[in-house]
């Protein structure tokens, strides 16, 4: 996906919901989902496990979810990814967002026939930052920078 369509998503786009959000703060939606919040964006938690993430009230499933989303951001394995298609579907998402290492060709085919535009292998902060946040391209600007404690040094 070329840098023009991703720049018009993340702009256009504003409510994520962020399928398989973690509530600790080292895992890297936990990471995405901060940074997002921090720029602006609405991030619905989906996540069975959680009542509450990063403040947000956290839905156990799409079909939950009471209003509008943009984004259907899913942290999940590839063989996980199809089942998310049709709620996507059905809650008029506009896009299919599949992070960092996970790539579904059948799942894309679906979103794609419906009209969804599906972004695979990408991460919406990384992508962020890179396009919109000038030096800081990495996206390390959380205020996290690693999930290792510091050591004392005696």
């Amino acid at each position: 996906m070329d840098n023009s369509t991703l720049r018009r998503i993340l702009d256009e786009s504003k409510t994520v919901a962020m399928v398989g959000l973690s509530g600790n703060w080292y895992r890297p939606s936990y990471f995405a989902a901060k940074y997002l919040l921090d720029k602006g964006y609405d991030v619905i938690p989906v996540n069975p496990n959680y009542d509450e993430v990063l403040g947000q009230r956290c839905y156990p499933d799409l079909a939950s979810i009471p209003r509008q989303v943009d984004i259907v951001d899913l942290f999940q394995r590839t063989e996980e990814v199809p089942k998310f298609v049709q709620p996507a579907i059905d809650m008029g998402a506009k896009v299919l967002w599949l992070q960092l290492g996970i790539v579904n060709d059948e799942a894309a085919a679906a979103a794609t026939k419906a009209g969804l535009e599906v972004v695979m292998d990408r991460c919406m902060k990384i992508e962020y930052a890179r396009l919109f946040g000038g030096l800081n391209w990495a996206g390390v600007d959380t205020g996290i920078i690693s999930a290792k404690r510091p050591r004392k040094v005696s």
